[in-house]
């Protein structure tokens, strides 16, 4: 396959995504299928990864990420992928990475994920057969591949590490985002911010779990700005997480904010459980910058409009490029390089 033939399977797959958002009724069992087996993935947010999957797959936006690479010719490789689940299409961009380049790709799907994926790389082969040979899943053992991209927790990274030790790989361990606030924030900016906390219900590397925040700062226009979030009171496993955690902390007498359905909780650790932000003060922004450094392993994005400190404006974590690359490794330089 020549690689504007690739171009333009994922330019016509980008344009079956936005039929999907825009006339959901014609993929109401897919919807249901997809909830029945994860119910974090409800319509309403797999409808937002689609989205942002049919914006960035156009010719235009195909084309300037990879002019930014010398398409080598060194054979096809088969990458295996192991799938995280944590997100709808979590994984679809490493999945892109690789046929782009002309690799194959041997899939293990997380048990999160058995559906979604699935079905748009089946639509995927729809629309350009030539696909076939290039895609495969693996329900055992992986066997026959010539290099790894696989993501997980910081437990299964160490397993990862050791078991493809001597193939080329990229592993990916937990990460999470956070923002830093002035208190100068207006309204629309922080019912940004809010976006940024309850996409796909905080489940994401880049979802914000904690905020950094100047000493005195008052929590009122926050909590208002996170009003229109409300609706989680009606997702039962959301609600669930905000119950017991809200039990715990008041049976250990811990000092909370509470909203009834968002608990803020002062602390120094980056990630927060689901329905709970952390959050902590600082004093000086040159200091805070300097403790955000040395935990830069541990961060995707930095979340505000500080110059030279924050990565992502407010509303944004979760409409990323195809160049903003999960743990700051050029996923696509990898391949191209094999």
């Amino acid at each position: 396959m020549q690689l504007n033939q690739r171009i333009t399977a994922f330019v016509n797959l980008g344009l079956e995504m936005d039929q999907m958002v825009k006339k959901p009724e014609l993929y109401h069992d897919l919807f249901t299928e997809i909830y029945g087996h994860n119910k974090w993935f409800d319509q309403p947010h797999v409808m937002h990864s689609l989205t942002q999957w049919s914006l960035q797959l156009t010719e235009d936006h195909l084309n300037r990420w990879l002019n930014d690479y010398d398409q080598k010719e060194n054979g096809i490789k088969t990458i295996a992928l192991i799938l995280a689940g944590n997100i709808p299409l979590v994984g679809f961009h490493d999945i892109l990475s690789a046929l782009i380049c002309g690799h194959k790709i041997l899939c293990k799907s997380s048990s999160k994920d058995p559906v979604l994926t699935q079905y748009i790389l089946n639509k995927l082969l729809e629309i350009e057969p030539e696909f076939n040979p290039y895609i495969a899943w693996a329900d055992g053992p992986l066997k026959g591949f010539d290099a790894v991209i696989a993501t997980g927790s910081n437990n299964s990274a160490m397993h990862f590490e050791h078991y493809f030790k001597n193939y080329p790989s990229i592993i990916r361990k937990n990460r999470t985002s956070v923002a830093v606030l002035t208190g100068e924030e207006s309204k629309e900016q922080l019912g940004a911010l809010a976006e940024d906390i309850f996409q796909y219900f905080g489940l994401g590397c880049r979802n914000v779990s904690k905020l950094y925040v100047p000493k005195g700062y008052d929590f009122q226009a926050f909590f208002r700005a996170a009003y229109p979030h409300g609706r989680v009171m009606q997702h039962d496993k959301y609600m669930n997480n905000y119950d017991y955690n809200k039990a715990v902390y008041l049976m250990g007498q811990v000092p909370l904010l509470d909203n009834e359905f968002l608990l803020l909780k002062e602390e120094t650790a980056l990630v927060s459980p689901i329905a709970v932000i952390f959050y902590q003060y600082y004093d000086d922004i040159a200091v805070l910058k300097n403790e955000l450094n040395t935990l830069k392993d541990q961060i995707q994005c930095i979340v505000g409009t500080q110059p030279g400190l924050c990565t992502v404006d407010f509303g944004q974590t979760q409409c990323p490029g195809l160049d903003d690359y999960a743990d700051g490794v050029d996923t696509l330089a990898f391949v191209n390089s094999l």
